[in-house]
């Protein structure tokens, strides 16, 4: 059976598919020994463990697509994979599965967040309209040469556009054909409540630490009717204040950065502040 063939089968089940965030080779062995059904290749992850940067749409189709086949690999359980916005035009979204699926994932997901886009826990984020995401997922679901390869489809409408607006998305990417449904970031508990009302799909739901949505317990989500909860900076989050506070023992000093629990603090140690201003300095006319 294939991966792919693997998570159709964990989505047709009942107990909710609990995915941690994989990066690199350590903890996607890590991942792949402690018993998890499937494994979340983090696009935020793999742009600081590989480049040093900011997850603010950086890294190429090219960059990524390798590090899923690193990670496929590596991993005998479904690999799901951030897919950002599918670097481009529908064309280019149709090359983006094409390279998803050689590299060995289960599942693609897409955005549709205005290029470049950024991490959906930051402020300042923008969207483009659905009927341009609906033709990206269009392309998406006609070019996969393994049906059973999961599409997930991703609004981070919520910030800029509110909870109505995202929900509205969100159905009408299941009426596209999305396979699983994403919306980026609610805020509260009665936000993913209502999106689980509202929205007639299998869901799934990001859990970021120190993040803009509040913790829920895995059971109240499968009570809910959510099928997937990734947790992409689980290992993130417990690595990096470890490795600041040994390297300060070996250096015998106190640290001085942060300790990086919160999406912002964490993309500060890889220069967010300054590429943030190069993006200001050279942002020109909305498209």
């Amino acid at each position: 059976m294939s991966r792919a063939a693997q998570l159709r089968e964990l989505l047709a089940g009942e107990e909710l598919i609990v995915a941690p965030g994989v990066f690199d080779g350590i903890s996607a062995a890590l991942v792949g020994k402690l018993g998890f059904a499937a494994a979340y290749m983090t696009g935020a992850g793999v742009c600081a463990s590989s480049q040093g940067l900011p997850d603010i749409g950086l890294l190429t189709l090219t960059e990524m697509a390798e590090r899923a086949s690193v990670l496929a690999g590596l991993l005998e359980i479904p690999l799901i994979a951030d897919a950002d916005t599918g670097y481009g035009s529908p064309i280019n979204v149709v090359r983006t599965v094409r390279e998803y699926e050689r590299a060995g994932v289960a599942a693609i997901q897409l955005e549709d967040q205005v290029f470049p886009k950024r991490c959906g826990h930051l402020v300042g984020k923008d969207v483009i309209d659905i009927e341009q995401f609906a033709l990206a997922l269009q392309a998406a679901i006609e070019a996969r040469q393994d049906p059973d390869t999961v599409i997930i489809a991703r609004t981070d409408a919520r910030a800029p556009l509110g909870i109505e607006e995202a929900i509205r998305r969100a159905n009408c990417c299941a009426q596209v054909g999305a396979d699983v449904i994403f919306v980026e970031a609610p805020q509260s508990v009665e936000e993913i409540e209502q999106i689980a009302a509202e929205v007639d799909a299998p869901l799934l739901l990001n859990v970021v630490p120190g993040g803009r949505t509040p913790e829920i317990a895995q059971t109240r989500l499968a009570e809910l009717g959510y099928r997937i909860a990734i947790h992409p900076g689980v290992a993130l989050a417990a690595v990096v204040p470890a490795a600041i506070e040994a390297l300060g023992e070996l250096r015998e000093t106190t640290p001085s950065l942060s300790d990086a629990v919160t999406p912002e603090s964490f993309f500060d140690l890889f220069g967010l502040s300054a590429w943030m201003e190069l993006g200001q300095r050279y942002d020109g006319p909305k498209q």
